[in-house]
């Protein structure tokens, strides 16, 4: 049942009944009723008062006792100022419960595909280096969207585009060939993706180290930046990758390919997947034509240097160039090409996202005004799911490139920490080898992934693995320990499956508390599927777990005499943890059984 379209419907009549007046539904304004004040749900009567000819408190007044005739679901109500606090009665809530238990999915599966087809785009890694802590929080964002728009019956594409060519790829490449005496990952025992991201940082190294003796020789800075060998012969390489040289293909094949199977290990470790990868090597030319085509149309123009642009200053934007005077192309003409392409081959796409982070908020403006107005209607469904940097306390941690956190050190890191502090704990000392490794990967995987995703995305984090990990406050563990605190309960009683729930129970506070949060899960969903936000999901998870803790010290489960009592605080815990489950889950965050 939707409470609030029942209530609203039965205020609805009641209004258009006391004060002559017409309204619908959709007009009632409903809320939870504050915490300091009694009841569940509030009416804001202050839309009412003209009509009624009084003040907000005898309006609230009239509508109240007016309830209360009429629906027998009321049992009492107050008026504070201009607001009326109403209260559901306790078989309301029984009732709602008894739906809400026999759903072991409940609010994650729809009766029926909503027709809507997402593609989200996410991760988009360079070649030539490891992921690092800012994909981290980019892969755990696009996969847990996506997981909490499939809840709402969405059809959703999972698409990652890597970036695979390009002068910066060349530079891995060229140092390799310079330095490398042919190193591999199995002869180094290195992951593929580390290895060619160690010669990136060579790279580096040796760059700077010629601009310097280009600059001690008298040279300028600019010029010595152009100058240094080693970058015009990562030119010459791109330029031969571009002329399709069997040689640099070859090389670009066989690194890229470490890079991959080291990729593949990390996306594996950190749970995530994806339905399709597009490579940069294949759709970086497709917008040339779409510059043509919008050349002819007059959306673009040609300037006295051959490039051509757009202006957008109109629109609130800049002019921007779509195509080099010298008829190479810049990343927007890339990201045109690519999807006018994607709407091609999946045609059914309502919706494009793009997991990015901020700092490409500008770029992507650009991008899908340039696409409504070369005519594509679908260019205002496209989306920019934009998220803040990660920044770490003071003392970083490991990091092969000195300034980059890496992705696969901070997962191990994570795990290791898990390891730590439960064996300090003590409470796995009847767990095997093997039930101990999964419970540390579940602890810490779970910990890293709540603690990014608890942030609302559009803010800045700063990510504390020891502040992550504790089992305390808003934690995954805490939620996890929650949930394997609930299944300890279960496994003592037995058996919950022929449980019924008596309609003679009267509910204590906590119970009816733990019930309407339950009951909020549904909307929960909705609310962080439309706005694209997995923290709604998290912290409305904490706030279940810190609850089911309130209710679990408060009233007796195993231990309570009354039976009827006893077998609905079961199903109730029971629900609780299936929710915390889902919950969790649309995270991407698995729960122990034990813990």
């Amino acid at each position: 049942m939707n409470i609030e379209h029942f209530l609203s419907e039965s205020i609805s009549s009641i209004i258009n009944e006391l004060f002559c007046l017409t309204s619908s539904v959709n007009e009632i304004i409903l809320q939870k009723t504050k915490k300091e004040f009694e009841g569940d749900y509030t009416l804001v009567t202050f839309p009412y008062i003209k009509a009624s000819k009084t003040s907000p408190e005898k309006t609230g007044e009239l509508i109240g006792e007016q309830l209360l005739k009429n629906n027998t679901s009321i049992t009492k109500f107050n008026v504070v100022k201009g607001f009326l606090n109403f209260t559901l009665s306790n078989n309301f809530w029984l009732s709602e419960f008894k739906t809400i238990s026999h759903q072991e999915n409940y609010g994650i599966k729809p009766a029926k595909s909503s027709g809507k087809q997402i593609m989200l785009e996410y991760s988009s890694p360079n070649t030539n280096k490891p992921l690092h802590l800012g994909h981290v929080r980019n892969n755990l964002l696009g996969y847990s969207v996506a997981t909490i728009n499939k809840t709402q019956g969405h059809d959703v594409i999972k698409v990652n585009l890597v970036n695979d060519r390009g002068i910066h790829i060349c530079k891995s490449m060229l140092a390799w060939q310079l330095f490398g005496n042919g190193e591999t990952p199995q002869s180094s025992g290195m992951k593929g993706d580390h290895l060619v991201g160690k010669y990136y940082v060579i790279f580096d190294k040796e760059y700077k180290k010629q601009v310097q003796t280009l600059i001690e020789a008298g040279t300028s800075k600019d010029d010595a930046e152009k100058k240094a060998p080693i970058m015009l012969q990562t030119q010459e390489m791109l330029l031969k990758w571009e002329s399709s040289d069997k040689e640099i293909i070859d090389l670009w094949k066989m690194m890229n390919g470490w890079v991959y199977d080291g990729f593949a290990i990390s996306y594996n470790k950190l749970g995530v997947d994806f339905d399709k990868i597009y490579y940069e090597s294949n759709t970086y030319l497709l917008g040339k034509e779409v510059v043509q085509d919008g050349l002819a149309k007059g959306v673009f123009y040609k300037k006295d240097n051959g490039s051509i642009c757009i202006d957008l200053t109109k629109d609130g934007l800049d002019e921007k160039v779509v195509l080099r005077s010298d008829g190479t192309s810049v990343y927007i003409t890339q990201d045109m090409g690519t999807a006018i392409e994607r709407f091609k081959e999946f045609p059914t796409i309502s919706q494009m996202i793009y997991t990015v982070g901020n700092e490409q908020d500008y770029h992507f403006k650009v991008l899908f005004k340039i696409l409504e107005k070369l005519g594509y209607a679908w260019a205002k469904e496209c989306y920019h799911l934009s998220y803040g940097m990660v920044e770490l306390p003071e003392g970083k941690m490991k990091s092969r490139e000195g300034t980059v956190v890496d992705a696969d050190d901070l997962m191990d890191g994570m795990i290791a920490t898990a390891k730590e502090t439960t064996e300090e704990s003590g409470k796995v000392t009847n767990f095997t080898e093997e039930e101990k490794e999964q419970l540390y990967n579940t602890i810490g995987m779970g910990a890293l992934k709540y603690f990014i995703l608890k942030v609302d995305p559009k803010k800045k984090m700063l990510f504390d693995p020891k502040e992550s990990i504790d089992l305390h406050g808003n934690t995954g563990p805490f939620i996890q320990y929650a949930h394997a605190r609930i299944k300890s309960i279960l496994r003592d009683y037995n058996n919950t499956t022929d449980i019924t729930i008596s309609d003679n129970i009267t509910l204590h506070e906590k119970e009816k508390e733990l019930i309407k949060i339950q009951y909020d899960f549904a909307k929960i969903l909705e609310e962080a599927a439309n706005t694209y936000n997995p923290a709604v999901v998290a912290n409305y998870t904490y706030e279940l777990a810190k609850l089911f803790n309130q209710f679990y010290n408060e009233c007796s489960v195993l231990k309570e005499e009354n039976k009827e009592i006893k077998q609905f605080r079961i199903k109730l815990i029971e629900t609780t943890a299936n929710i915390i489950k889902n919950g969790m889950l649309c995270l991407g965050v698995n729960v122990p059984e034990r813990m």
